[in-house]
């Protein structure tokens, strides 16, 4: 399928590196077959996965290789508008102001970067990228990544400060929120957290004054259709609840959320995504005009 001009902006810098690259820097020995995600294994199975990854990819230079190559294979794909995520935190083999240098050096103009905080973080790390941000203008947003324990002591509302002073700065906004969680989540991303756009999101129809909201404020959602249903948050690529999304005018972009583990590419994406009942063509255009347009610019 030639689609010129795909977008990503959805997609993790520590779950989307090459398979190859990996094994060429892991000091432990894996089996892709154990790493990679499979069908309804469930979110915790799904995020415990990265604490491998993450421990190979510690020090400047391996994020640097990584982003670049993650550059190359979006390039590779037709994709023109690319926004890589992470966690300059968890690579713990040097500073994160030395960990995000690494990471603009390898995108090297060819993609934004957004900085991730996990859900139950210090809210100082969130501040700290909103700092790391203001003289790092490749640094296009901060992010509220993860997914809330039950019983989780910090929730939203601890993030609202560090998320206010990114607004003030022009510095974007989103959460991830509604992963097969309540959709309260949303609603509290974008009142407390005064987010631009929610990752995944999948349970937005379940609460019609969200649904109002979203529309209301104008909010874009990075569906991941593959990740969700290998992470149980729907049950089939084809349960998706995009093109229902489409018909009541929410807007949306199609994801790819980790290419390694999901074993997935844009392109495959827009080829999985024709299952879902009542999407049409224009509508998958529409997704791919949505991510150009709502890319986080500064």
């Amino acid at each position: 399928m030639d689609l010129p001009g795909l977008t990503d902006l959805h997609r993790h810098l520590d779950g989307s590196l090459r398979l190859d690259t990996l094994r060429d820097l892991s000091d432990e020995p894996f089996s892709s077959k154990d790493l990679l995600f499979t069908r309804g294994m469930g979110l915790p199975s799904a995020l415990a996965k990265f604490a491998f990854v993450l421990r190979q990819l510690r020090t400047p230079d391996r994020v640097q290789r990584v982003a670049s190559e993650i550059c190359e294979d979006a390039e590779a794909e037709g994709i023109t508008t690319l926004e890589i995520r992470f966690g300059p935190h968890l690579h713990t083999g040097a500073r994160p102001e030395a960990i995000v240098d690494a990471a603009l050096e390898g995108v090297n103009g060819r993609a934004g970067l957004i900085l991730c905080g996990l859900y139950g973080d210090d809210p100082a790390i969130l501040e700290h990228w909103v700092d790391i941000a203001l003289t790092r203008p490749g640094v296009v947003a901060i992010d509220l990544a993860g997914g809330p324990q039950i019983g989780q002591g910090l929730f939203m509302a601890p993030y609202a400060t560090a998320f206010k002073r990114a607004a003030e700065a022009g510095i974007g906004r989103t959460a991830h929120a509604g992963e097969g969680r309540s959709p309260d989540e949303i609603r509290q991303a974008i009142e407390v957290l005064g987010v631009q756009r929610i990752g995944h999101g999948t349970t937005l129809l379940d609460d019609p004054a969200v649904l109002e909201l979203v529309l209301k404020r104008d909010i874009v959602i990075e569906a991941c259709p593959t990740s969700n249903m290998q992470t149980s948050a729907i049950n089939s690529v084809a349960e998706h609840p995009l093109a229902k999304w489409l018909d009541l005018g929410v807007k949306a972009t199609v994801c790819t959320d980790n290419t390694m583990f999901s074993v997935i590419s844009s392109v495959d994406e827009l080829q999985n995504i024709r299952a879902i009942p009542g999407l049409t063509e224009a509508g998958i255009q529409t997704t791919i005009a949505t991510g150009h347009q709502a890319a986080f610019r500064r």
